[in-house]
């Protein structure tokens, strides 16, 4: 759907909400909703919403992994194993 095509006043989405949900979820898109010529809203097809959540949240991941490397908090290989081996074995005493 072409971005000029997802925007939407609140007008239509009042006398046209069942078709726009529909419309929406079909074809997991993103609409824009206006309010006095301004954006207002998003209605958004939950699978994308949650993908888009999703990708932020591995976006944060990353961001905190590159941010451990800068400041050095990193463990080698071995070391990581060799502390899980002993947290393994103290917990099975």
């Amino acid at each position: 759907m072409r971005a000029s095509e997802a925007i939407k006043p609140i007008s239509y989405l009042k006398t046209h909400a069942s078709q726009l949900i529909r419309d929406v979820s079909k074809n997991q898109q993103t609409m824009i909703i206006t309010q006095n010529g301004e954006a207002k809203v998003i209605l958004q097809d939950i699978k994308l919403y949650e993908q888009t959540q999703e990708s932020l949240a591995f976006l944060k991941i990353l961001a905190l992994s590159n941010k451990s490397l800068k400041d050095g908090n990193v463990k080698s290989f071995d070391q990581t194993f060799n502390d899980t081996r002993k947290r393994i074995k103290e917990e099975n005493k």
